[in-house]
């Protein structure tokens, strides 16, 4: 076995005085050989990208290193000059953040922010030339075009190969990527797995990998770390840790992680709730004071009828059209043609004031719950908005979300705390409570858990179907994950470049799906050769 280009030894890093533990990192050893790819995988808050801060010199101020050495090329990197360590950052050590669109410059264009690494490096030549070159070797189409554009231009694919392009440019020996395809659609999240483990295997570089989910673990892992609680509970070979897993927290991990097999068909009573036909909605793309833009259609003949009781999944990549067209239904975009019939009423036609008992009857849990939850207002005054802007007294709807509380699992403390107090996984069932407490018979849920912990996504979707049996509602729950739709949902649409090309039970899709783009997603979810032992599911 070859000796580690980057090794970890005892690393222990301090907190605050005041929380539940006293360390964000204790006691951690990894190491990283060239040509490898060592996952380090476990859910927020256990670590991981602590400890790569720690590798990269960024760890925030007020979180000491209170023991351990990061050894490097010979160097103790805790050790090193601010200005030497600097050298090292971009050059021999390259980090792909998590979110690229706030770690890109959005005011310097692409080509000018992967310039500036060889700039700040001092490299002569054509800087240009290399440039291009990066562009062509990350597979963005188009180079000439993409080195000119602005970050907000391209795709969330686009982006994160442009982070990796400016990661790769002076050729480190250790790339560190930071949950690069954290929500990410399928295919997308396929092409930058493929991506950087081809760009591993022919540089030889070393990778520290950091994610959350088994899938991209199983497909693209040589050696696997647990991390809970700041410390790493397993290490070992891929395989044996996918397998085999010894410890408690690793075999719930891969327990909860969604197994993509269709869930029994249920039987629903043939009452449609909602039933779309040839909706269409368009938006405009650029122009500007004295023009208009270029029409962009968003969603074209979308058609599906939704019956009582009956979860829909509707799948596809970004800008698919999937959420445009939830946003139709609850009537936040308005579409040029079609019907939207809910028990047989067209809503299109109706107005603010006729569409407001409506609204009552349909709800939305959005992807983002930070977002989408007002910071400036308690979790109780949240969820009894709506009861109290449709009649309800005021004391009886926070009585109501007290009780809501309790059904998503949040206690009643959570009545008086605002949504920056609590997780991610806490403001989406925050998020469910707000939807469910004006009792609505047609649920809508966008991206519910696209950017969730596993174990956190599995408590969320035990959460949703529960909830959907024990209310009797209606669903219509969009994801890019299929693994997810497929324990969720009874049927599946599949939707591309703003149509639905395929629709049918969710067995029938996932077993003999007739469509080339449907079997193409199939084709694309990471790791989809691997399912947990029995052991662990």
């Amino acid at each position: 076995m070859t000796s580690p280009i980057l090794s970890i030894e005892n690393l222990t890093i301090g907190l605050p005085a005041g929380g539940d533990r006293a360390n964000a990192v204790e006691d951690v050893s990894l190491a990283v050989r060239p040509g490898e790819i060592l996952c380090v995988v476990g859910e927020s808050g256990s670590g991981k990208s602590m400890t790569a801060s720690a590798v990269m010199g960024l760890l925030p101020k007020g979180l000491p290193v209170r023991s351990g050495r990061i050894m490097f090329e010979g160097n103790d990197l805790l050790t090193l000059p601010a200005e030497t360590f600097r050298a090292l950052r971009g050059a021999r050590l390259g980090m792909v953040f998590q979110e690229p669109m706030t770690a890109l410059n959005p005011l310097m264009r692409v080509g000018d922010q992967i310039g500036e690494a060889f700039r700040v490096h001092g490299e002569k030549g054509d800087i240009r030339s290399k440039v291009l070159a990066l562009l062509e070797d990350v597979r963005l189409p188009d180079p000439p075009s993409i080195i000119g554009a602005y970050p907000f231009r391209l795709s969330g694919g686009q982006r994160q190969r442009v982070m990796i392009a400016m990661a790769l440019a002076l050729g480190p020996s250790v790339l560190i990527a930071d949950e690069p395809t954290t929500a990410l659609d399928v295919t997308t999240q396929m092409q930058i797995l493929r991506l950087i483990r081809g760009l591993q295997e022919r540089r030889g570089t070393g990778v520290l990998f950091i994610t959350h989910d088994f899938g991209v673990v199983a497909e693209i892992a040589d050696q696997v770390a647990v991390m809970q609680h700041g410390r790493v509970v397993e290490h070992g070979e891929a395989a044996q840790v996918l397998n085999a897993p010894q410890h408690p927290y690793t075999r719930a991990l891969t327990a909860a992680v969604p197994h993509g097999r269709a869930r029994p068909a249920e039987t629903h009573a043939p009452e449609p709730v909602l039933a779309l036909s040839g909706v269409e909605k368009s938006f405009r793309r650029g122009g500007g004071l004295f023009r208009r833009g270029s029409p962009v259609q968003a969603v074209a003949d979308a058609s599906f009828t939704l019956v009582k009781g009956e979860t829909l999944g509707l799948v596809g990549e970004s800008g698919s059209g999937k959420s445009t067209l939830a946003r139709c239904v609850v009537r936040l975009a308005q579409p040029e043609k079609g019907e939207i019939l809910f028990h047989g009423t067209d809503l299109l036609p109706l107005g603010r004031a006729a569409m407001q008992p409506y609204r009552a009857r349909i709800q939305m849990v959005f992807q983002d719950p930070y977002a989408s939850l007002n910071p400036r207002r308690r979790v109780g005054d949240i969820i009894a908005e709506g009861p109290v802007t449709h009649g309800v007294p005021r004391d009886k709807a926070l009585a109501r979300a007290l009780e809501l509380l309790a059904l998503v699992q949040l206690d009643a403390g959570a009545m008086e705390r605002f949504p920056h107090e609590f997780s991610g996984g806490q403001r989406q069932r925050i998020g469910i409570a707000r939807a469910i407490a004006l009792e609505p018979e047609l649920l809508i849920a966008d991206e519910p858990v696209s950017a969730l912990d596993v174990s956190v996504q599995a408590q969320i979707l035990d959460l949703l179907d529960g909830i959907r049996k024990r209310l009797g509602l209606t669903m219509l729950f969009i994801t890019h994950d299929l693994r997810v739709a497929a324990q969720v949902c009874d049927r599946i649409a599949v939707m591309q470049r703003g149509r639905i090309v395929e629709i049918g039970p969710t067995a029938k899709v996932f077993g003999a799906p007739e469509h080339p783009y449907t079997r193409e997603l199939l084709d694309a979810i990471p790791g989809k050769a691997w399912t947990p032992p029995l052991e662990a599911a």
